[in-house]
């Protein structure tokens, strides 16, 4: 197979340690709280704040909610159990802020990352790469230039400002027009075997599953299988795999 000109990512749990960084920004704003909200277990309140993410932030692609409604939905849910009333906009958005500062400091690139470009750039003479985010730009932008990782990146396409979002086709497209690549020259890596990995390749280009920390299953391995796409369980198989 021959080697892609274009390498294209997801940036959250792919190659900048979102999940890590919530859980952090979590645990310390809550402890940041007094009684109740403080004392909660730490897994469980972690896994609660997740499913608030991913429903709501869902609502948000789906283009139900804009982004701040999203935020203090999140919010709101989080702390209902522990009556603080955030039921004013202005609350709701001051105790989001004050985490999105704790979930902040918290920001870091997956170890595997920056030796993963490095050998891609290495292996494969000219290679590009890009990202494509469900998010808003602006967002996205500065958590690429506090991490260290935007110089590496060409373009950045995320789905706030493009207007649809993966696992649509029109976003993958739209990145491999700015590259001006064909979608067949291009790989798109992420951590989501459905919108990232099938989505993309349901767009022509080559998919490639990040299924980090777990090893997948069955029904899994099947979809991936039937639609064509790689599964690798970290940033260091890429190289080879890409390359080979």
């Amino acid at each position: 197979m021959v080697s892609p000109s274009v390498v294209l990512f997801d940036l959250d749990d792919t190659l900048f340690q979102h999940s890590e960084s919530v859980a952090a920004g979590v645990l310390a704003h809550r402890l940041a709280h007094k009684g109740d909200i403080a004392a909660a277990d730490e897994a469980i309140e972690f896994r609660r704040w997740q499913r608030l993410e991913e429903h709501h932030y869902h609502r948000y692609l789906q283009g139900h909610v804009d982004v701040f409604e999203q935020r203090r939905a999140r919010a709101r849910a989080f702390v209902a159990p522990y009556d603080i009333d955030l039921a004013d906009d202005d609350s709701a958005d001051a105790w989001f802020n004050a985490y999105i500062a704790e979930y902040r400091r918290a920001w870091k690139l997956h170890a595997d990352t920056m030796p993963a470009l490095d050998a891609l750039a290495d292996r494969i003479p000219g290679v590009r790469f890009g990202i494509i985010t469900n998010a808003v730009l602006a967002f996205q932008t500065e958590k690429l230039e506090a991490i260290g990782l935007r110089p590496r990146i060409d373009h950045v396409v995320a789905s706030g400002e493009f207007g649809t979002a993966k696992p649509g086709a029109a976003i993958f497209l739209h990145a491999c027009e700015l590259f001006d690549v064909a979608a067949s020259d291009a790989v798109y890596v992420g951590d989501r075997l459905g919108t990232d990995a099938i989505g993309a390749s349901s767009a022509g280009l080559r998919g490639v599953w990040l299924c980090r920390g777990r090893t997948p299953v069955a029904p899994e391995l099947d979809a991936a299988f039937a639609s064509g796409v790689d599964v690798i369980a970290t940033l260091a198989e890429l190289p080879t795999l890409l390359s080979g």
